[in-house]
This record gives structure tokens, sequence and C-alpha cells, in this order.
């Protein structure tokens, strides 16, 4: 029995699933390759809980926390409108196949209405194919405003 939620961040069974999945995904090669650092479990609940612009999508397989998706909601510009980013995405390896992916994007589609949202965003690797797969059945599409000017691409400046 599959049950796809939207996570209550006073629910501890949701906050340590929240964790536990983001810490598998941070472990995984489409991750960093390695765990969450301490503070990073110990804070994250709490920290996206102070932010009335995040959400949490949970899949539960049984009681099993099975997916999850961090979404932020952002703002566009050009559209004059919230938008909602999938920021961290995941399905855990033993429950990948059994299309939770899309059932996870339906949810946060389902809140980004909810909030009137224009768009979905996320970001995918470059090399992750399954999940590229999964985006573009679920309806994404490279981000470009000009063909003539070539597809957006997504940069980083870390700060210390």
């Amino acid at each position: 029995m599959e049950t796809i939620v939207i996570a209550d961040w006073n629910n501890p069974l949701h906050a340590q699933a929240v964790v536990q999945l983001l810490d598998a995904y941070a472990q995984d090669a489409m991750g960093c390759g390695a765990p969450l650092p301490e503070f990073v479990k110990d804070n994250l609940v709490a920290e996206l809980h102070k932010r009335p612009q995040a959400l949490a999508v949970l899949a539960f397989v049984g009681s099993e926390p099975a997916g999850l998706a961090i979404c932020i909601e952002g703002f566009s510009s050009f559209a004059c409108r919230p938008l909602l980013n999938v920021h961290d995405m995941a399905v855990a390896p033993r429950f990948r196949g059994r299309g939770l992916s899309q059932k996870i994007l339906a949810k946060a589609e389902e809140c980004a209405r909810e909030r009137q949202c224009c768009k979905l965003t996320l970001e995918v690797l470059e090399g992750n194919a399954v999940a590229q797969r999964a985006y573009r059945a679920f309806g994404f599409a490279d981000y470009e405003l000009d063909p003539d000017m070539g597809k957006a691409m997504f940069w980083q400046k870390k700060l210390a």
C-alpha cells in the first residue's frame, strides 16, 4: 500500500523519514556520495519548518519511507506568480520502478496549483538518465526562452 503525503514537520515519523531519505540520497552516486553531516541531520527539519515556502512530499510503502521531494516556493518575475522548485527528489533504491516518482511529482504539482504557481522547476544531473526519463514522462522539458539562445544552465557559487 502506497501513501503520498505532505510532510508534517511536527510529526516525528515524517521528520525522521525526511532525514533518512535525504541522507540515503546524499550517499547515492547521484547525490554527493557521502552521508549528510550530523549538523544537517540534526537541524534540517527545524530549518525547513521555519520557512513557509518549503514543503516536503513523502511516499510511504506500508509504513516504510520510500520517496521524497523537498520543494521550495520561488517567484517568476516574468509571470509575476510563484513557482515551485523540486529541490531534492529521491526514491529509495528498493522502491524504484514502482512509479513513485510520478506520484510524488503529482502531489507536488497539486501543491503548486493550490499555491497558484505558474510552473514547477527542478534540476537534474546530465548523467542521471533514469531521472530524466521520469521527469520527461511527467511533462518536464529543458528550459529555454529563445531556442537561438540555447538552454538555461544551472550554476552555483558556494559561500563559505
